[in-house]
């Protein structure tokens, strides 16, 4: 019988692999969809219509 040769794994495949496993572990921990990294800080004077937000009975800011 003859010895199959076994398959060698390229830099090509082993950076698929590894970025195909960072972005499963990345989903895992943050739940599905796009998560960005560096979000810009939102100025306080920017209009909101969350609840949050609003003040008053809800909390939030109070005016």
């Amino acid at each position: 019988m003859k010895r199959r040769p076994t398959p060698s794994i390229t830099l090509d495949d082993y950076i698929r692999a590894c970025r195909r496993a960072s972005r499963e572990a990345e989903q895992e921990q943050l739940g599905p969809g796009f998560h960005s990294h560096s979000r810009p800080h939102t100025s306080l004077k920017l209009y909101t219509r969350k609840r949050k937000h609003k003040g008053g009975e809800d909390g939030g800011l109070a005016e």
